[in-house]
């Protein structure tokens, strides 16, 4: 198969609806499982205008612009124009997952599925929305080209998960052809496979007459995406995703009535079900869970990683507001040759690692051999007591004990993320209610603690 690399990979996305959250809203979670060194950044991009004829560079192709494109926060890896997953303004969320189906791979540099995911948030105002802006443009432009930063060329197609404040679409995708499936209650989940059986919402307007004339389904028998479109024998990327898959299942199961964001937290930390990766080709490079509330008052809450392993990194609370502050502390360096826009692609190496990943990565050493420095750093400078904001971080007057051990460490940075979500979710119980000015800085100052505790 072109673009075959036998490095176990994998990817996990999970949604939740009323009945089975613990409060009225959608909680949606993904872990992005990339090669082992990829730097996911965290990238925020204001709405804008645009003006006719203007076009946008996605990650290999030059498309026509929107006239307008929404405010989004992406989770992505740091060599591309699109994204592993993200959020809009308007309480959209995306995330997408690798497959390999019966349509061939096409090494033709087209779009991404990471360039898909950032196309529907910038120009869907809903999950249905984002997925009409995604299916109008693979059908128009295809999807191709590497998915890793590497001379050799990996290749695949993708399933998307999308979520709003009232529903859910799981959509999956054969090279240019697609089905979609509507989710209105309880949980799903997807992974590198195909999941959509019979239960099709929408789809492709030549779905049924492809499969018929590649003599993959007679007509005769009801239409299963799944069964008509996955490959036969299944690649060992996709056996592995099967268990995978179901056990994600039987989380979601287990939890159902009382999932929280607390909840999608310790599913994708799990490690024994590999729903969180750590192997020497792939890990889990970033992670993301986002909590949309069905009252369209309270706002929406996004939490990122911004490092690799959620089992030993923090998830930060960011709030879309007017006048948010900038992170650059999760923002990778730009380079003027940048390998991966040059032709012929990825011929040398570059240092993409943003400033959290460096102290993180230092910081993961360090729980790995269970040394720790003899002090640890007070994480307060420059955040006022007394404001809403500052429930995140723990008081002046507390120091942290010393302990020799990688594991206090890790304790410390879960304190750390438990405070920020007992904060936000005051914000959705609305027992506090920040200023403006508070949330927009909110994302900015969760960081800068967390760097605090590295230094």
């Amino acid at each position: 198969m072109a673009g075959w690399d036998p490095t176990p990979s994998s990817c996990d996305c999970f949604v939740a609806l009323p009945p089975h959250t613990a409060a009225p809203a959608v909680i949606f979670g993904k872990n992005a499982d990339r090669p082992r060194h990829e730097v996911q950044e965290i990238l925020y991009v204001p709405a804008a205008v645009h003006r006719p004829g203007d076009k946008v560079q996605c990650t290999y192709l030059e498309i026509e612009q929107a006239e307008r494109t929404h405010a989004v926060v992406l989770s992505r890896p740091a060599w591309l124009w699109g994204a592993e997953m993200g959020a809009n303004e308007h309480g959209v969320c995306v995330g997408n997952e690798g497959v390999w189906t019966r349509e061939p791979l096409g090494e033709d540099e087209a779009l991404l599925g990471m360039d898909l995911v950032r196309l529907g948030l910038e120009r869907g105002s809903s999950a249905r929305e984002a997925l009409e802006v995604i299916t109008a443009l693979l059908e128009r432009y295809g999807q191709g080209g590497s998915c890793k930063e590497e001379p050799v060329p990996f290749v695949y197609h993708n399933t998307f998960l999308l979520a709003d404040r009232t529903e859910a679409w799981v959509l999956e995708t054969a090279g240019r052809y697609w089905a979609a499936q509507q989710i209105r209650e309880g949980s799903r989940n997807i992974s590198n496979q195909l999941s959509i059986g019979t239960e099709i919402t929408a789809e492709h307007p030549g779905l049924r007459q492809q499969a018929r004339s590649q003599g993959w389904w007679s007509g005769d028998s009801e239409f299963s995406f799944t069964e008509v479109f996955s490959l036969t024998p299944q690649p060992a990327r996709m056996e592995a995703a099967k268990a995978r898959y179901h056990a994600g299942k039987e989380l979601l199961r287990q939890h159902a009535g009382h999932i929280t964001a607390e909840t999608f937290m310790s599913i994708l930390r799990d490690k024994a079900s590999g729903i969180c990766v750590d192997s020497e080709g792939f890990r889990t490079a970033g992670s993301m869970v986002a909590v949309l509330p069905r009252d369209p008052a309270v706002p929406c809450v996004h939490f990122f990683t911004a490092t690799p392993d959620p089992s030993r990194s923090v998830f930060k609370p960011f709030v879309f507001v007017a006048g948010l502050k900038p992170a650059p502390q999760v923002r990778s360096p730009t380079f003027r040759d940048d390998p991966a826009k040059q032709i012929p692609r990825f011929q040398s190496a570059v240092d993409r690692r943003h400033q959290l990943y460096r102290r993180h990565q230092a910081a993961l050493e360090l729980m790995e051999t269970d040394q720790v420095p003899q002090t640890l750093p007070q994480p307060l400078s420059g955040i006022p007591r007394g404001s809403p904001v500052s429930v995140l971080l723990p008081p002046h007057s507390n120091p942290l004990p010393v302990q020799e051990q990688g594991q206090k460490l890790l304790q410390t940075l879960r304190d750390l993320e438990k405070q920020g979500l007992e904060g936000m979710n005051a914000l959705l119980e609305g027992t506090v209610t920040p200023s403006p000015e508070e949330l927009a800085d909110l994302f900015f100052d969760c960081v800068e603690a967390e760097m605090k505790f590295y230094t």
